[in-house]
């Protein structure tokens, strides 16, 4: 049999494989030392997991709760070996990142020689000041996220939950995940300064890029910060201000590194400091006095009173608090750390000032006033773009030639370089520029009469991709297209299309829905419908229903998923409405378009009576029956309150969705679906509710079968509905529609 990969692939691969086994034989000698390394790391997490960590976390989760709200929030397991496994884990993921660096370090000769590695020697005061301050930096996020951000995040939570009668009962493997995925987050923002200079530095990014760009950096930060936080004002401005802050300092050190390249201009940090050693001090005493005045003149208790207005539990404690020393002691502690970061910045300022950006060239809102006979090698290769697109072949050479003169190779080699990339990367732009002018003027030009022009019309309705993939299916043939995928693909094409001028008002709708039913919920909607349906429970329990929540933001998870699902209920309607034309011009309905209303005030009838059907009778007689059964096992009945919940969603609005599947048969064999489709597709359907029960539904056998009986017995109705509707099929209610055949 051939095989599916063509020659140069197949050798390829073996040279890939070949290189690998090479690599791993020259570093076979050292890979037990970088086992130990990772054993090290492993044996370290796990001991410190089971010694101190554990504690310290849950410390941190009630550190800023109230005493009533501390007194309820619980970490549990919830199987036998969870703790142990979980202690595992994590540290063979330590295990493994410690192992890393060690790795690295034994195969940097193979890395070398492989060109993954820089061939000149780096000076090892440089990688370890780049390895501290990149650690520093990752210590301080994590710092942040473990000491300022959890503690108030985890009282928000906790205390929201209380509220609407959920128990913060979290389990031990998802509250770790939770924190420990936030932390990692926190510690990789803090990589921010590293990653944006090292980018402006190695030219990948300019510098420029990153500073024109700042408010999509701005806007994409709050939004991260909306999403992934808790729905509290002051919790997302916790999270999205010190990102904020940290993309200035990253631009400002960027800046710096940058202007020190294309300056050629040395880095000279304790001259600078030297040279505005009064600037240096005096934001030292600001950074020390500021701390001193906030705690000693009313600063801490103004701002604790501004808390206290917005809602928020959290507070500024007394100095020294959680450090284990005195207040005198916390506030000269606190003073150091805020001088020593107000000295780091002001030094900052001083390396800047001490630079040459008085050059043309250097200022940045003029790349092209570079004056490249001025630069060295590395400056050639960090100059902007824009420097060699101004340029024409005759002038590059000169430069480079003058470049031979000064006796300086590397620099002429640098500029030819630079200049056949950018000019290779202008001619790929007007190439395909040419291509689509061609294609355009082709289109244009066969639009008189003939199969050209028939072709050229529907290039221009259709987008590039599905030209070609179209074109590649069936040699450009429409109507074998048609024959081949059903003519599904055109059609769904230019329903679409239809609906785009249409976007916003459908987003508006969807979002104003979505919008109203979380507020709805944040604001004691979720505690109501708990209460009431415990209230209405058959079955008199002692204590009632205790609802638990295993992850921290499990609650605010179900509240966004339930408002998504909201908000498409209600744009269908809209969406209908105005898809209604492109839907009647495809053969999928009949009828005018007063239609819609019709089937908007059907299935919101059957969607609202199933809800009002399964909310009053269906989903507290099951609930009851459920609790009854457990406290006749002498259970204790503690729901998970996303199972819970979801459990009512299935028993109301599922009830209505039931509802509606004989009432959507009925009106799609009115727009032109015959009987007969409906009863010998069955098997379609099955297939299809199935794949969806698989997907929407816990991966257990059980569940996929409770949900796929009753939407198979609803389907089973609506035929049943139909044959007595349609006489047997007889007598449809509009003749059937041209796409059914297909």
């Amino acid at each position: 049999m051939a095989s599916a990969l063509d020659e140069d692939t197949q050798q390829s691969l073996a040279e890939g494989r070949e290189s690998a086994k090479t690599f791993l034989r020259s570093i076979q000698k050292d890979l037990q030392k970088v086992f130990v390394v990772f054993l090290l790391g492993f044996l370290a997490t796990f001991w410190a997991l089971r010694t101190f960590v554990w504690e310290f976390l849950y410390t941190v989760t009630k550190s800023n709760m109230s005493p009533s709200v501390a007194a309820e929030a619980d970490v549990i397991a919830t199987t036998p070996f969870e703790v142990i496994l979980l202690q595992a884990k994590i540290g063979l993921i330590v295990g493994a990142i410690t192992a890393l660096p060690a790795l690295v370090y034994v195969s940097r000769t193979e890395l070398r020689a492989r060109g993954a590695w820089p061939q000149s020697p780096i000076p090892r005061w440089k990688l370890a000041g780049i390895a501290l301050l990149g650690a520093g930096l990752f210590g301080v996020g994590v710092a942040y996220g473990v000491y300022a951000f959890f503690p108030i995040m985890f009282s928000f939570l906790a205390g929201f939950g209380l509220e609407a009668g959920i128990q913060p009962t979290y389990s031990i493997v998802m509250w770790t995940e939770f924190i420990v995925f936030l932390s990692l987050s926190f510690g990789l923002a803090g990589q921010m300064p590293l990653l944006i200079t090292g980018l402006s530095y190695s030219g990948i990014v300019q510098y420029e890029t990153f500073r024109d760009k700042w408010r999509y950096a701005v806007v994409a930060i709050f939004v991260f910060g909306a999403v992934f936080s808790p729905p509290d004002p002051f919790t997302q401005l916790m999270w999205a201000f010190p990102l904020v802050a940290l993309y200035g300092f990253s631009l400002y050190l960027a800046k710096l590194v940058v202007t020190a390249q294309r300056s050629s201009d040395r880095i000279d940090v304790l001259g600078a400091a030297r040279t505005h050693w009064n600037v240096v001090g005096g934001a030292a005493v600001l950074g020390g006095g500021l701390v001193y005045a906030f705690y000693e003149y009313g600063g801490r208790a103004a701002v604790n009173g501004l808390l206290r207005l917005a809602n928020s539990d959290w507070r500024f404690l007394d100095p020294g608090s959680g450090l284990g020393v005195g207040p005198a002691t916390g506030i000269a502690v606190y003073a150091a750390a805020w001088a020593l970061m107000f000295v780091a910045v002001a030094t900052l300022w001083a390396v800047y000032a001490d630079l040459d950006t008085t050059s043309p060239g250097y200022q940045y809102g003029d790349p092209t006033a570079v004056d490249i006979a001025d630069l060295d090698a590395a400056g050639v290769r960090a100059a902007p773009d824009d420097v060699f697109a101004q340029m024409d072949e005759s002038e590059s050479l000169g430069l480079a030639q003058a470049a031979m003169d000064d006796d300086d190779p590397e620099k002429a080699q640098a500029i030819l370089d630079r200049y056949d990339a950018v000019a290779d990367a202008a001619d790929d732009a007007g190439d395909a520029d040419s291509v689509d002018e061609s294609r355009e003027s082709g289109g244009a030009g066969g639009g008189g009469s003939g199969d050209d022009g028939l072709v050229g019309s529907m290039q221009d309705r259709t987008s590039r991709a599905s030209t070609t993939f179209l074109s590649e299916l069936t040699d450009g043939n429409e109507d074998e297209a048609e024959d081949d995928i059903g003519g599904y693909y055109t059609d769904l094409k230019f329903i679409f299309d239809s609906l785009r001028s249409r976007s916003f008002r459908l987003v508006a709708v969807f979002s104003a829905v979505m919008a109203a039913a979380f507020t709805w919920l944040y604001l004691g909607g979720l505690a109501t419908v708990r209460n009431d349906l415990e209230r209405r429970v058959p079955a008199q329990i002692e204590g009632g229903i205790n609802i638990i929540t295993l992850h921290p933001v499990e609650a605010l998870i179900f509240m966004v998923k339930f408002s998504l699902l909201l908000g498409v209920i209600a744009v269908f309607p809209v969406l209908l409405y105005y898809a209604w034309p492109a839907l009647r011009e495809r053969g999928f309905v009949a009828g005018r378009i007063y239609q819609v209303y019709l089937w908007a005030g059907a299935l919101g009838a059957g969607m609202i009576g199933g809800f009002a059907l399964g909310y009053a009778y269906i989903a507290p007689g099951l609930i009851g029956w459920l609790v009854t059964d457990a406290e006749l096992a002498n259970m204790i009945i503690t729901y998970q309150v996303s199972d819970f919940l979801w459990l009512v969603i299935y028993t109301t609005i599922g009830i209505g969705f039931l509802a509606d599947i004989p009432i959507a048969m009925i009106l799609l064999n009115n727009a032109g679906i015959p009987y007969r489709a409906f009863r010998e597709r069955w098997r379609e359907v099955l297939i299809g509710i199935m794949l969806v029960a698989a997907v929407f539904t816990p991966a257990d056998v059980v569940t996929m079968l409770l949900a796929t009986v009753p939407l198979m017995i609803a389907y089973g109705v609506g035929v049943g509905v139909l044959f007595a509707v349609t006489l047997g099929g007889r007598r449809d209610l509009s003749p059937p529609a041209e796409f059914v055949g297909r």
